[in-house]
């Protein structure tokens, strides 16, 4: 079993070898107890590749559904390129 919150802080790899982001967390389904989305916090750079408006404290977040992990180790490693990635869901706090 995984520990989800040894996770955070991993550096996230595009398919094309871009650094993304970090892992800041992941969605769980509670009525199955699997996880469902990677929560991505973006570099500034990846900020503005994915045209995003950088917020004035912290980070852009992006959910990812876990099928577009590629592998985990000492990075994450996705399936999908940077120009894949365009247009994917901002995450949002739930209040």
């Amino acid at each position: 079993m995984m520990d989800v919150s040894k996770m955070n802080g991993v550096k996230v790899i595009t398919a094309n070898s871009y650094t993304l982001g970090e892992v800041e967390g992941a969605n769980v389904d509670t009525n199955s107890w699997k996880m469902t989305h990677v929560k991505i916090g973006l570099s500034d750079e990846a900020t503005r590749e994915l045209g995003y408006s950088k917020p004035l404290l912290g980070s852009v977040k992006i959910c990812l559904p876990v099928d577009s992990i590629a592998g985990y180790g000492d990075v994450m490693t996705l399936k999908k390129s940077i120009m894949e990635l365009k247009g994917s869901d901002e995450c949002k706090a739930k209040r």
